[in-house]
Formats: C-alpha cells, sequence, structure tokens
C-alpha cells in the first residue's frame, strides 16, 4: 500500500507560478512510476505529467509543455510540478498517483489514462485568477 499526499495548491494571479509537492510513503514508494493529474469542474479527470522512478524520463500533456515540469526526489520520495505561466483554465483540483508499471503504448498501463494508476492522493485544490 502506499499513500500520497498533495500539498502546494492555492489562489494565484494569470501569470503567476504555483510548486505542488507530492509525498509518498509505503512499501517501496519510491520504486513507482508518479504522475500529475486534474480534474475540473464538471470534467473528467486529465492526465498533466508523468516521471519514470527508473531513468526521470518525463510525458506532459500537450496543454502543459512549456510551462509544467515535472520532478522527484527519490531520497525523499517526493514528486513535484513546479506551474509556471499559469492560466484561469489551469484551475482545477490536482491529484498525485502512483503505477507499479505504465507504457507509453495507448491501452491497459497508458500513461496518459487514469485507470492504469494504482494509487493516488485526496487532491489540491488550484486556482488561477485572470
Amino acid at each position: 500500500q502506499v499513500r500520497l499526499v498533495e500539498s502546494g495548491g492555492g489562489l494565484v494571479q494569470a501569470g503567476g507560478s504555483l510548486r505542488l509537492s507530492c509525498v509518498a510513503s509505503g512499501r517501496s514508494s519510491s520504486n513507482y512510476e508518479m504522475g500529475w493529474f486534474l480534474q475540473a469542474p464538471g470534467k473528467e479527470r486529465e492526465f498533466v505529467a508523468v516521471i519514470s522512478w527508473y531513468d526521470g524520463t518525463t510525458y506532459y500533456a500537450d496543454s502543459v509543455k512549456g510551462r509544467f515540469t515535472i520532478s522527484r526526489d527519490n531520497a525523499k520520495n517526493t514528486v513535484y510540478l513546479q506551474m509556471n505561466s499559469l492560466k484561469p483554465e489551469d484551475t482545477a483540483v490536482y491529484y498525485c498517483a502512483a503505477a507499479v508499471e505504465l507504457s507509453t503504448s495507448r491501452g491497459r498501463r497508458w500513461y496518459g489514462g487514469s485507470r492504469s494508476y494504482d494509487y493516488w492522493g485526496q487532491g489540491t485544490q488550484v486556482t488561477v485568477s485572470s
């Protein structure tokens, strides 16, 4: 079992920055692929970014490329999401997620699908005002 706890959300003006953190605890929590998703009111959960525990490979949703950066500190069992140049449409609850394994191929374990992840945090609210 892995427990994920997010922090760092808040209210920010458009163009501003926030850094989200997610601390993982539990068995072998540093050996999981770690991702971030967002969910806006009335919408489905959407992929934001993912990072490999093995070699740090990252993938991003097109909507955040060049603005968001995912990173991890395995020694601290923590994954971060640095969000710059925030836009009002980034407003959502952001969730940290962990997966035993992921694939770059669209299918059962595709990194962009929420069902591919085994553990989820409780979420942290990010609100971007215009």
